[in-house]
């Protein structure tokens, strides 16, 4: 079993920046991969950030690349999603989670989950 905590989310302006983060307990954190997901209103869970397990390797979303940065702190097991020049779209509910198996970008392939962090992003 793992525990994921997200926070940092928000209320801010379009421009602002936002940084979340994901506490983990339990099972060794840094034998995991780990990723940021996040769903909209009326819109299915998608894919924003991937890290692996020293953080030397990382994936991202088109919509989210050269705004986004993830990182993870093994010491702390916990891992970060900055998130600059915020835009209206980006407004969701953040998650993040720890891979199992699978492509990285498809939410069954992760098997712990947070209970999410609200994002909100106004014009």
């Amino acid at each position: 079993q793992v525990q994921l905590v997200e926070s940092g989310g928000g209320m801010v302006q379009a421009g602002d920046s936002l940084r979340l983060s994901c506490a983990a307990s339990g099972r060794p954190f840094s034998r995991y991969f780990m990723g940021w997901f996040r769903q909209a209103p009326g819109k299915e869970r998608e894919i924003v950030a991937t890290i692996n397990w020293t953080g030397s390797s990382t994936y991202y979303a088109d919509s989210v690349k050269g705004r986004f940065t993830i990182s993870r702190d093994n010491a702390k097991d916990t891992v970060y999603l900055q998130m600059n020049s915020l835009k209206p779209e980006d407004t969701a509910v953040y998650y993040c989670a720890t891979h199992l198996s699978g492509p990285m970008s498809v939410s069954s392939s992760y098997g712990y989950w947070g209970q999410g962090t609200q994002v909100t992003v106004s014009s």
